[in-house]
């Protein structure tokens, strides 16, 4: 072979070591801290340095006494002490349990990694809207926990989806009043612990305003009760996992429509539109609403003496088990991934209430499997 390389092979390998050119799957899987500080351009990105502190301030960071867990400030050494070359990091309440300096003081010093946006935060380089935090011996993303999916392993299509159905099949079954209290666990604000947030409207409500009257939220169910016909009945009727908290008068504009892009604006939900045969949330939680129906789809099969839930691509489904419109549903999924709280909502059902989950919030690449 020659001893010199072709010119255009000799120019591969030059981006090549440039970087230019590699793949996904074959660059640098996380970023330093001071890559971050220069990088505040609201990408998306994972980040690896050593816990230093808590910001309190724009040039405050405290190192003991920690006020609460809702944020970190990482450095590239565990020594620094000059908050310009610290990155401060906002904690979503699904990882403040795992991450949270004042319930985890002993993370100080360790090395972990955050995913999320490159964003200010107290005014100062941070890093906002965190989806995962690995290392410093704390918990990964709070889903999948352990082998509870070990019965899906390797399955597909309807195998997957009846491993599935036997999986989330053992949950422990609300009443329609104990609906309420959870609620206020599930969809609590998580800048105002007094509040709950309503999932249409997005609007944040005291919990105390429960009820039927102007302005008040009552529980929404997000797979209308009336495809089906299981009203309120223990089961579908109380399945936390489609029940969320609204505002009154949107759940009535919402009623029993089904799913669908158009429409015209509704009423005291900003985003939402309607029309004669369907309904869309605010593009927030379209993909919220979308892995709620297909939990559903999977979890009521046609025991428990309720009727086989299933998705179809039609509005106007009315009072048969149906629900639509799927296409639709399906691109919702797949625009709008589950987010921190919807993680954590995801968490809270399946340790404190119903012990059970949804598995399309774990395992989003699912839907496609069972729906092609």
């Amino acid at each position: 072979m020659s001893r010199f390389l072709r010119p255009a092979l000799l120019v591969t390998v030059v981006l090549a070591l440039l970087g230019f050119g590699s793949t996904p799957s074959s660059a640098a899987t996380s970023i330093t801290v001071a890559t971050a500080i220069g990088r505040q351009d609201s990408s998306t990105a994972s980040v690896t340095g050593y816990v230093v502190g808590q910001p309190t301030a724009t040039s405050t960071v405290v190192r003991g006494n920690f006020p609460n867990d809702y944020a970190l400030a990482l450095a590239d050494s565990a020594t620094q002490t000059s908050t310009s070359s610290m990155l401060y990091v906002q904690i979503p309440t699904a990882f403040r349990a795992a991450y949270g300096l004042q319930s985890n003081p002993g993370l100080l010093g360790k090395q972990i990694t955050v995913t999320g946006t490159l964003a200010a935060y107290f005014t100062h380089p941070g890093l906002k809207n965190a989806t995962a935090f690995t290392g410093g011996g704390g918990s990964t993303d709070p889903g999948d926990p352990g082998d509870y999916y070990a019965g899906a392993a390797g399955k597909t299509g309807a195998e997957l989806k009846a491993a599935l159905h036997t999986i989330i099949s053992q949950q422990t079954k609300l009443t329609y009043d104990q609906v309420w209290d959870a609620l206020k666990v599930t969809d609590q604000d998580p800048n105002n612990s007094n509040n709950v947030i309503e999932i249409y409207s997005g609007r944040s409500i005291p919990k105390s305003s429960q009820g039927g009257g102007v302005d008040d939220w009552n529980r929404e169910h997000v797979w209308a009760k009336s495809h089906g016909d299981f009203g309120t009945a223990t089961g579908p009727g109380t399945d936390v996992h489609h029940l969320r908290p609204e505002d009154v008068s949107v759940n009535s504009a919402r009623g029993n429509l089904d799913f669908d892009n158009g429409g015209t604006a509704v009423a005291q939900c900003t985003g939402c539109t309607a029309d004669a045969d369907s309904f869309a949330p605010r593009p927030a939680v379209r993909g919220d609403v979308a892995r709620m129906i297909f939990y559903m789809a999977v979890r009521y099969e046609g025991g428990d003496g309720f009727a086989n839930l299933e998705l179809n691509n039609s509005v106007g489904n009315g009072t048969a088990p149906y629900i639509g419109k799927l296409s639709v549903l399906k691109a919702w999924a797949a625009g709008d991934p589950p987010d921190a709280f919807e993680k954590n909502r995801n968490e809270v059902i399946y340790s404190q209430f119903q012990h059970n989950r949804n598995p399309f919030i774990d395992h989003p690449e699912w839907i496609n499997s069972i729906w092609p």
